[in-house]
């Protein structure tokens, strides 16, 4: 397995065809993802998300959308938009190698955290990052307009 970047620092995507094959992996977990997948993405990437795959071979097994965050509480800190392993691929080390990506890229640019929100009905999610040493720091509020 490796872990690939399908964006560019800028945002930019440098691999569009893993960017095609990651979709339906993506929709795993956010089924509500536009019909213009690529699209969504792009204006995902020029608010400043970037993108890593898990693959193998010609497989995506997983992926991550993050981004960096300046807040006033926690500085700088490296936040996860997205985290998904496709379902036939769980409890492989996908998940917990996408993580590690994420730290120390973290790392690398100086954040004082490594942050995520997760659905309140996801519990087996919620086991996975409770091993993965996250801990519940705060709620997320939210308010649809």
């Amino acid at each position: 397995m490796q872990i690939m970047e399908i964006t560019d620092d800028t945002g930019f995507v440098e691999f569009g065809e893993w960017l095609l094959r990651a979709e339906s992996v993506h929709r795993q977990l956010r089924p509500q993802l536009m019909a213009d997948y690529s699209e969504q993405m792009n204006r995902v990437f020029a608010g400043g998300g970037r993108m890593i795959i898990a693959a193998e071979n010609e497989t995506v097994l997983g992926l991550a959308v993050w981004r960096i965050l300046e807040k006033t509480f926690s500085r700088s800190e490296i936040y996860i938009d997205d985290l998904v392993t496709d379902v036939q691929y769980r409890s492989n080390g996908v998940g917990r190698a996408l993580i590690n990506w994420c730290e120390n890229r973290g790392r690398e640019l100086d954040c004082t955290q490594l942050t995520l929100d997760s659905g309140t009905p996801r519990h087996q999610a919620h086991k996975f990052y409770f091993r993965e040493g996250f801990v519940v720091t705060s709620f997320h509020f939210g308010k649809s307009l």
